[in-house]
């Protein structure tokens, strides 16, 4: 009988409950029983709902209350010093969102060894998704133990509630290979010290019974560093020989395993999971590797993106696996990879054109397609009859492709190169060395997101939102005058999301009601739907821009989320070829630039966080990306004159091995996150030379820590001893819209000291 399989549910609840029951926590509202209650009610709702839709093997383990990565360098003791752990026994909720967040400044922290200046974990992307996981930090000194076992206590909570899971355990290859060294520590040559404390990890798994356990190695999907391929196999015959009565799957996804397939057959697991979503040719290789008693896991249905499943094809790939010895009695078919990057349900997704919304599926309707297809192959097509039909139906409904847009050359280029631009842009705007900034949101408290509600229901008057709105903003340049912000922002009070506020005012995409999905701990984003050809209709952020400027005589810097960031953060539809659609949004933002620019504001600022995130992960694949991504950037920079600045702005990625094709977007200032990692991302922008400007971020604001002047002066320091004064910026990480005011005044205070300081002691008083 095919197992009808799925390898991770999402976290955060249909209504988010995960974000608001950690914010409430972390504001002293409800107690650690509290969290761990509403924890609790999530699992058992997610649980139930994936038996009742038909899965076989629902996963357990899953679920973290921040981050799954930071949540296993816990359950094994990977922590530094100076967060409260005392090296045995499990980690407390304070150690563990200290290291996600911080110190907090509470006086609890003293009392449990938490050294209060303790900085969070650096933060950066899950592979090619917009996940972001903290990275641990390992050092040779470290002796790894299995302090607790989160596993095992959510496979006996499961079972308690009737239901038999599949523990979800991220493998210990890539366990280290997305972690960090300290001192020069190389984290592959920490595996043995780690191996036993898996070993005990899946010894304690078979003594309460259960049967299957997924190891998730998604390492497997990339090109492996040296060393890697022979970690892989120590790990695997160490796991077998640790836990003999335990079934393994081996969980792969992402991509194809290309050469890594034959070592991942290999491998003494009892089964392999593939992402035939992502790369649907490596079936054919893999029913020739694949000894006869292991089980092959199927990843038919796309678990990254929101489109209903070619349910046909999807079951002609599943038939062609049972033609190998064995392959219809070891058969699971699965989404391709977790479902947490995608949304709980369309149900209450009315609102949606119909066109669109039968073309769809969220999480729980991706366990259906599973389940259903499983049915089909154990039973018959004629079960699957309606839907097959369906599924054909929908797919011959696809309007054609757009004609592409005729761009020419010129318009990728700006009229001069840098230096002549930095010497007009330094005319024009006489800003002082190392000018201060912020990245462009200020916090977005609970009243503005009321009143940005009330409009959207219709409930409000629109001439007194906008009134609301324009006194925000008028209030914002104010402070960041009075303070001596060299070049301030309007505050973005009017945007509830910096991709979906851009969204909603163009022509092709689609917005969803509560179509959320976790972007890190408590942070969620509600990616839209791009369906149709992107045109601009009228200007999206002029007024507010032009209303800002107007209240200051200092330089406000305009805010647009750049061409691949909103291809990236979207659900594109999966027929248009990705680089046609950003080229299209592209020139849909130079329209913006163009009236921006001519409505007198000089700087202006396109956003480019994902940027990174698109690369893909083998590197035979990215040279086309990046000559599209950074093509479709100047695309939209190219309507700016030489006096008008542009600025990026890029956060919790590594650049190190795309720093040229960030060189060629030519902005005029990039700004970087720096502050977690201590300065080392710059060290690579000087080492590469970079030519233009950088604003390396000085404060982390996905810490509710406020930064002391003396802090910020030391990493400017380290920035200056790096590149000269006259190319550096002072920032922060990013913008300040989860923050609140009483953490953002105070550090916005201290980062304009910390540049009159370093001023005062590159130019000493006469």
């Amino acid at each position: 009988m095919t197992i009808a399989a799925n390898l991770g549910y999402p976290r955060i609840g249909p209504r988010r409950e995960l974000k608001r029951a950690l914010e409430a926590y972390w504001a002293g509202r409800i107690d650690t029983d509290g969290l761990q209650r509403e924890a609790a009610a999530l699992r058992r709702q997610a649980w139930a709902l994936q038996q009742g839709s038909g899965i076989s093997h629902v996963p357990s383990g899953d679920f973290a209350l921040y981050d799954h990565v930071l949540e296993t360098a816990c359950a094994f003791g990977a922590i530094p010093a100076g967060y409260g752990w005392k090296g045995e026994g499990p980690v407390s909720l304070l150690t563990l969102f200290a290291l996600a967040r911080g110190a907090w400044g509470t006086a609890e922290e003293p009392r449990t060894g938490i050294d209060p200046a303790a900085q969070p974990l650096e933060m950066t992307k899950w592979f090619d998704t917009n996940y972001h996981y903290l990275v641990p930090r390992l050092s040779s000194e470290m002796r790894f133990a299995l302090h607790d076992n989160p596993w095992r206590r959510m496979f006996e909570e499961a079972l308690r509630h009737g239901c038999r899971t599949r523990p979800v355990v991220l493998g210990p290859v890539s366990f280290l290979l997305l972690a960090k060294g300290e001192d020069g520590a190389n984290p592959l040559a920490l595996l043995p010290a780690l191996l036993p404390a898996y070993g005990q990890l899946l010894r304690e798994l078979g003594d309460a019974s259960a049967g299957w356990v997924q190891m998730d190695e998604p390492c497997l999907a990339t090109d492996l560093p040296a060393g890697a391929a022979e970690a892989y196999a120590t790990a695997y015959h160490a796991l077998a020989a640790a836990a003999p009565g335990l079934d393994l799957l081996l969980a792969t996804y992402f991509g194809g395993l290309r050469e890594n397939l034959a070592l991942s057959a290999s491998l003494p697991v009892a089964g392999l999971h593939l992402d035939l979503v992502r790369d649907p040719g490596q079936l054919d290789v893999a029913l020739g590797l694949l000894r006869e008693e292991q089980w092959l896991s199927l990843g038919l249905v796309n678990g990254r993106n929101v489109w209903r499943t070619d349910l046909r094809a999807a079951l002609a790939l599943a038939r062609r696996a049972t033609a190998r010895p064995g392959g219809a009695r070891r058969l699971m078919l699965a989404p391709s990879c977790s479902l947490l990057h995608v949304p709980h349900s369309l149900r209450e997704e009315t609102a949606l054109d119909p066109s669109l919304r039968r073309r769809l599926a969220f999480a729980d309707e991706k366990l259906a397609e599973v389940a259903l297809l499983a049915r089909a192959l154990d039973e018959g097509e004629a079960v699957a009859a309606a839907a097959l039909t369906a599924s054909d139906a929908i797919l011959a409904e696809q309007p054609p492709a757009a004609t592409p847009p005729i761009i020419t050359p010129e318009m990728e280029q700006r009229p001069s190169p840098f230096p002549v631009r930095a010497a007009v842009q330094q005319a024009k705007f006489r800003l002082p060395p190392l000018p201060v900034t912020t990245i462009g949101s200020l916090p977005q408290t609970a009243e503005v997101r009321a009143a940005r509600a009330e409009a959207l229901r219709g409930n409000s008057d629109p001439a007194a939102y906008e009134a609301q709105m324009r006194d925000l903003i008028a209030d914002s340049i104010a402070w960041q005058d009075a303070i001596g912000v060299d070049v301030p922002v309007h505050g973005e009070f009017e945007r509830n999301d910096m991709v979906k506020y851009f969204a909603e005012q163009l022509e092709g995409y689609a917005i969803t009601k509560h179509g959320w999905v976790q972007s890190y701990g408590s942070r969620c984003v509600s990616p839209p739907i791009l369906w149709g050809d992107v045109r601009r209709p009228k200007p999206m952020t002029v007024r507010w821009s032009s209303h800002a400027q107007s209240l200051t005589r200092r330089p406000v810097k305009g805010m647009l989320t750049g061409p691949v960031t909103m291809l990236q953060w979207a659900f594109v539809r999966e027929d248009i070829p990705r680089k046609a659609a950003c080229r299209q949004i592209a020139l849909a933002l130079r329209e913006e630039v163009a009236d921006l620019q001519a409505a007198g504001i000089g700087i202006i600022q396109i956003d480019e966080p994902a940027f990174r995130e698109g690369l893909p992960l083998r590197r035979s694949e990215r040279a086309d990306y990046l000559r599209w991504a950074t093509a479709c950037f100047r695309l939209t920079a190219g309507a700016a004159g030489d006096a008008t600045q542009i600025h990026t702005h890029m956060c919790y990625s590594e650049f190190e091995d795309i720093l040229d094709a960030i060189a060629a977007m030519d902005a005029d200032v990039i700004s970087i996150e720096t502050a977690r990692s201590r300065m080392e991302l710059l060290r690579a922008f000087t080492e590469f030379a970079y030519p233009n400007a950088i604003g390396p971020g000085v404060w982390d604001i996905h810490s509710p820590r406020v930064p002391q002047v003396s802090e910020m002066v030391t990493l400017a320091r380290s920035a200056l001893a790096c590149l000269p004064a006259e190319r550096l910026w002072l920032n922060p990480d990013c913008g300040c819209k989860t923050r609140n005011w009483a953490e953002v005044r105070p550090a916005v205070v201290n980062l304009v000291q910390a540049a009159r300081t370093l001023r005062a002691e590159l130019v000493p008083p006469l």
